[in-house]
């Protein structure tokens, strides 16, 4: 029977992948039209407390959304003009450290250098056989992310104005008494959500400013641009921050041709990480978003396999909600406390054991014998 029951679960966990694959088109917006619903939820029965009708309400929070996306594109849309103005001098200068590095290399290991003429026929060739590739895909990810940005603003509006008849159809699954458990649930789901996202939006500009004042210090060119531009990526962890680093090292490199110059500006971006994994994080989300490094690397990997870079960015918050909807059930407890942060289990242990006869009752729970 347990041999059906596997069977069983590993069929349907294959269908489900299959299904959240190919529904990605639906799903995404949806996804983050959920988590934007929790984060602006605050804003709006702040303003339905102080008699503003939900409708206004929700179109005041749809014009914040709108207007921190529309300061985004701004902000990067002003220093992207400035550092494409410099492309031609980038370029330049990028050709002489290409032939000194080949000069290096023959003088070396005896390279057979390729002239600029023979790197310049071979890059138009690549342009002019995937031009057409690449600008059909330009404008169908510009498309698709317009396409993609209306239907969150839909759903976030029908989420907020639906919210009361949501969770009404949500309890009608759930027997009389076992509702205050679920509602206990659907509230730490929400705590955790906002806590992941606002906490993400201020170690964004945190990490922006640090980032900009280190690549000030070393006379990066456009130092604004690139601190924000990694902060910005600093939404897919662990990753993304040493994407973001790696543009200004290799402008840096081609810009002064020193090694040391781009090896400091790597290191600035690794100290901010340093800093904000181990200090700026935890200090501002505190325990609420406690997933361990293992988990959220893993769930990463999963995310970028089902839906890419959205699923990159959705992984973490998704995992730590389905770490909350784990710990509510006392069958899926152990499974939430594997995906959880070990300071999280230590405190407990530190917790139980520190009662009288704690530590005794402990050790035979590891053993798997009884309390007596």
């Amino acid at each position: 029977m347990s041999s059906v029951k596997f069977a069983f679960f590993m069929l349907s966990s294959v269908l489900l992948v299959y299904t959240l694959h190919k529904l990605d088109d639906i799903l995404l917006p949806l996804l983050f039209g959920v988590l934007f619903t929790l984060l602006l939820l605050p804003i709006c029965q702040w303003l339905e407390n102080h008699r503003v009708p939900r409708i206004l309400a929700i179109i005041v929070c749809l014009l914040l959304v709108m207007g921190l996306f529309a300061g985004i594109i701004l902000a990067f849309g002003t220093q992207l003009a400035q550092f494409q103005d410099e492309l031609p001098k980038l370029q330049v200068k990028m050709m002489e450290f290409f032939r000194d590095g080949q000069q290096w290399a023959q003088q070396k290991f005896g390279y057979k250098p390729m002239s600029v003429d023979d790197l310049k026929e071979t890059t138009m060739k690549a342009l002019k056989k995937s031009g057409g590739t690449y600008l059909g895909t330009t404008l169908n990810t510009t498309t698709a992310v317009l396409s993609n940005l209306a239907q969150v603003l839909i759903y976030i509006f029908c989420l907020l104005l639906y919210r009361d008849h949501l969770r009404q159809f949500m309890f009608r699954f759930v027997d009389p008494d076992k509702r205050t458990s679920v509602l206990h649930t659907v509230d730490d789901i929400q705590t955790v959500v906002q806590a992941y996202i606002s906490g993400l939006f201020k170690v964004i500009v945190i990490v922006s400013i640090l980032n900009g004042i280190g690549l000030l210090v070393l006379g990066v060119k456009f130092a604004i641009f690139f601190a924000i531009f990694a902060s910005v990526l600093a939404v897919i962890p662990y990753i993304g921050i040493l994407i973001g680093a790696t543009l200004p090292a290799i402008v840096t490199l081609v810009e002064t041709g020193s090694p040391l110059q781009a090896a400091l500006v790597v290191g600035v971006f690794v100290f901010v990480q340093f800093l904000e994994g181990n200090f700026i994080t935890p200090m501002i989300t505190g325990s609420q978003v406690s997933i361990n490094p293992l988990a959220a690397i893993l769930a990463l990997i999963l995310g970028n396999e089902l839906w890419g870079t959205p699923g990159m960015i959705l992984s973490i918050p998704l995992m730590a909600v389905i770490k909350v909807v784990l710990d509510a059930n006392k069958s899926t407890e152990p499974w939430g406390f594997l995906l959880g942060d070990t300071a999280d289990g230590d405190d407990s242990l530190k917790t139980e054991s520190a009662e009288p006869g704690g530590l005794k009752r402990l050790w035979n729970q590891m053993l798997g014998r009884g309390t007596a």
